[in-house]
């Protein structure tokens, strides 16, 4: 069965047509990098396929459901982490945890387990809004593999971390494919796509012009298409 599978969709913000007919099918346990710059629609997808807005037309399946008819059936099946948070600034780590277990209705045992692997557990008393950019972006982690989901999307997660920070974001996601989570990954770093996942797409203007194994050329496929280098 496919993780995802997304068939002909289409989005518009009043006359900006931002996603054009794009079809994709991810397998379970793969890793996937959509790729492209700044504005190609990336974040977009990111937030149809996640249930967060529906397209103007076709449709998103997760695991064989419709999540564009039903999304409250598909959403305890992924777990969203992007350069935006969503943490609580006026909470502990801990009560961060506790508000989202109470969200996702999961028992809040595995809190304790999670802050370990994170490396937050000795500051999970302390407010979010004392944490650097990898200490709220390892928090996010935690709070999206709180109701352990089979899949794990991370829109532009590594933007504005150290490299050090990068590296553990690194070491993680490849731990968490490994442990046979799908992951899908949009970066704008073909350098970043090559390391984690074993295949991408190419998302310019909207539409998705390319797939390809990273091991068939994709990274001179990428520099072609977009005209770009890679920042890292």
């Amino acid at each position: 069965m496919l993780a995802v599978e997304l068939r002909d969709i289409t989005k518009s913000y009043g006359w900006l047509e931002v996603l054009k007919n794009i079809s994709l099918q991810i397998d379970q346990k793969e890793c996937f990098a959509l790729l492209g710059p700044n504005g190609a629609g990336k974040t977009t997808l990111i937030k149809v396929i996640s249930t967060l807005i529906r397209p103007d037309d076709g449709n998103v399946f997760i695991n064989g459901v419709d999540a564009t008819e039903e999304p409250s059936k598909v959403k305890h099946m992924f777990g969203l982490v992007s350069h935006h948070s969503y943490l609580y600034e006026e909470l502990t780590a801990r009560e961060n945890l506790e508000f989202y277990a109470d969200i996702y209705d999961t028992g809040k045992e595995r809190i304790d387990s999670l802050l370990r692997e994170v490396n937050l557990i000795n500051r999970d008393d302390s407010l979010v809004s004392t944490f650097s950019r990898g200490m709220s972006q390892r928090l996010s982690i935690a709070r999206a593999l709180l109701h352990d989901p089979e899949i794990l999307i991370l829109d532009e997660p590594t933007t504005g971390l150290d490299m050090n920070s990068k590296r553990w974001f690194f070491r993680m996601i490849k731990q968490k494919n490994n442990e046979g989570k799908t992951i899908i990954l949009t970066t704008h770093s073909i350098e970043e796509a090559a390391l984690l996942c074993s295949r991408a797409g190419i998302i310019m203007q909207g539409r998705l012009i390319s797939i390809k194994n990273m091991d068939e050329g994709m990274e001179e496929e990428y520099f072609r298409i977009t005209g770009e280098e890679d920042e890292n």
